[in-house]
Order: structure tokens, then C-alpha cells, then sequence
């Protein structure tokens, strides 16, 4: 009887061992929110995060993966330390890419900026600390990412941007969220 009962209670705290490790592997959905929620509120308060910079990750898991590209170094290295301070974040892996110095796309983001941000229609997506429309130069040649309203402001931001000087082809990655 008594080993009946041990052997019950071997396989009762091995059951429950295995249920803790497999929760180990693999955050609740709650958490698996929770991180997800703080590493965006973390990247969008880096002090160096501009209009001209575009930062995305994924959460799997433990692990985050930072995707995008930025203007400044020290932004790639900043975005990696203040995500890996986040609770339940284990492994960080940084592939952002760090676009190259130069002043004609310096010149050319500058112009894109008045272009985008300074037409009637676009206006609006000038107000607030961050800018939802993101302008990625890399040698001359552009990527907007970010939201906007509707399709019509989408095209409008397209449009805006092959019509300034100085820039060898637009991809339009803007996504239609209507706002609330």
C-alpha cells in the first residue's frame, strides 16, 4: 500500500513538473501580451526614434526579434538594451538594419518630409509626437511603412513621394487602418 502510494505520488509530482516546464517553453497568452504591449510602448519612447526611422518586431515566445531600419546606429543598439530589460524577455534577436550615412538621402528625407507631412490633405498625420507615416530613405531609394486612414491617403502620400527630386522609386508599404 505504501508503495502504491509513493509510486502515486512520483508520477503526480513528475506530471506537474512536466506541465511547469512545458509552460516554461512557452509564455501564456496573457503574457505573451503583456510583453508584446510593453515592447512597443518601450521602442516608441526611445528618445532617438524619428520619423525617418521604422522599427517592427515580433514576439515569439521569449524571444523578441527586432526588424526594420534606422538612421542611427546607436538606435539599433538602444532599441536591443531597453527591449531586453522588459520582464519575461529572454533572447533578443536584433535584425535591424542600420541605413548608410549619406547626405543626399539626408537631403532627399528632408525634402520627402516637407512633400508628405506639408500637403493639406496630409497634414493631419503631422500632428502628435510620433508620425504614423515613416519615410525610409537608403540611396536614393524610398519606402514609406506606417498607417494611415484610408486608401485615398495612402495613394496621396505615393504620389507625393515619386514627385520629389531626386528619388529613384517609391514603394508604398502604408497600411489602411481607419481610425476609431
Amino acid at each position: 500500500m505504501k508503495v502504491k502510494l509513493l509510486l502515486l505520488a512520483v508520477a503526480v509530482l513528475s506530471i506537474t513538473t512536466l506541465g511547469f516546464a512545458q509552460d516554461r517553453d512557452q509564455p501564456s497568452a496573457k503574457s505573451q501580451e503583456r510583453i508584446t504591449r510593453e515592447v512597443r510602448h518601450e521602442l516608441l519612447m526611445l528618445p532617438y526614434f524619428t520619423v525617418f526611422d521604422n522599427i517592427a518586431y515580433k514576439v515569439d515566445g521569449y524571444t523578441v526579434t527586432l526588424l526594420g531600419q534606422v538612421t542611427n546606429p546607436s538606435l539599433k543598439s538602444d532599441a536591443e538594451r531597453t527591449v531586453k530589460h522588459i520582464e519575461g524577455v529572454e533572447k533578443v534577436d536584433n535584425q535591424i538594419e542600420v541605413l548608410p550615412a549619406s547626405p543626399f538621402d539626408d537631403r532627399l528625407r528632408r525634402r520627402l518630409y516637407r512633400a508628405i507631412y506639408g500637403y493639406p490633405a496630409l497634414e493631419k498625420y503631422a500632428l502628435g509626437v510620433q508620425k504614423p507615416i515613416r519615410i525610409i530613405v537608403k540611396n536614393g531609394n524610398v519606402t514609406l511603412e506606417g498607417v494611415v486612414d484610408n486608401e485615398g491617403d495612402k495613394n496621396f502620400a505615393g504620389m507625393r513621394a515619386n514627385g520629389v527630386s531626386g528619388t529613384f522609386s517609391v514603394t508604398n508599404n502604408l497600411q489602411v487602418v481607419p481610425s476609431k
